[in-house]
């Protein structure tokens, strides 16, 4: 009995041993898969945290590059505001400028026409055109017909307007000479020649005669190709037939101020 029973200890032994092996072996493999879990999650894990400091430094990035485009904008908007009040400062300049002149030319126009007063509207005109004088003397007051000499009423009218062009140093003078369309006969070749010819001689006595500086001064023949009216009439012609003195201001710190 006692033999019997020792046999069933040592098979109930075995059998546990081998139980035991068994759980032991499918233990290991747990642990083994729990450890490769353990690595990939773990692996997983840095590469989160890899992400996270990416992420992170494209934040910054950005917020950097916000901040520059934010400080940018506020110069671009401080350079805008300055550029705009410069414009407006040029254009209140110019303004003033124009202005000046204006007043500077009304006050010329006037004290051209006092002088002239004693001459007849048939003889002569003063007007302002595009921001110019002109003062218009007729043939009758200046030239017999065919002529380029000055007549001696002619060269009153003349000193006149040298006297006051003399006062006003920063005046350009430009002397047109006109005719009418009847073709030329005589000592001229045509009517070119006679308009420039009669510009030539107002120039000569503004300058030799009554001191104005030459340098301010240029002589034009526009012939009949400039007429004021028709040339089908004698009261036409008439009209056409005349010496023009074209009175500019200087321009200089107009375009100066423009090309700034």
């Amino acid at each position: 009995m006692k033999k019997y029973s020792l046999g069933i200890i040592c098979s109930m032994i075995i059998l546990c041993s081998c139980v035991s092996k068994k759980k032991f072996k499918s233990e290991q493999v747990r642990v083994k898969d729990l450890q490769s879990d353990s690595t990939g999650t773990h692996n997983k894990l840095n590469e989160c945290y890899s992400t996270v400091g990416m992420l992170q430094k494209e934040k910054e990035n950005i917020t950097n590059d916000l901040q520059s485009l934010s400080s940018r904008s506020k110069e671009s908007i401080a350079n805008s505001q300055m550029t705009i009040a410069e414009q407006a400062k040029r254009l209140k300049d110019l303004q003033e400028l124009i202005q000046g002149q204006k007043d500077v030319m009304n006050k010329l126009k006037k004290t051209i026409a006092d002088a002239l007063v004693n001459f007849k509207p048939d003889e002569l005109t003063v007007s302002v055109k595009d921001g110019k004088i002109y003062v218009s003397l007729q043939e009758k007051l200046l030239f017999k017909s065919g002529s380029d000499v000055v007549d001696p009423k002619g060269k009153e009218a003349l000193k006149s307007v040298a006297d006051v062009l003399n006062k006003n140093q920063d005046i350009t003078i430009l002397i047109e000479g006109h005719t009418d369309s009847i073709p030329m006969k005589g000592r001229f070749d045509d009517n070119w020649a006679l308009s420039a010819a009669r510009a030539n001689s107002i120039v000569r006595i503004l300058t030799n005669m009554y001191t104005v500086d030459a340098r301010r001064v240029t002589a034009a023949g526009r012939g009949e190709f400039y007429p004021l009216t028709t040339n089908s009439t004698p009261e036409g012609r008439s009209k056409n037939r005349r010496t023009e003195i074209i009175l500019s201001p200087n321009l200089n710190e107009l375009f100066k101020l423009l090309n700034q």
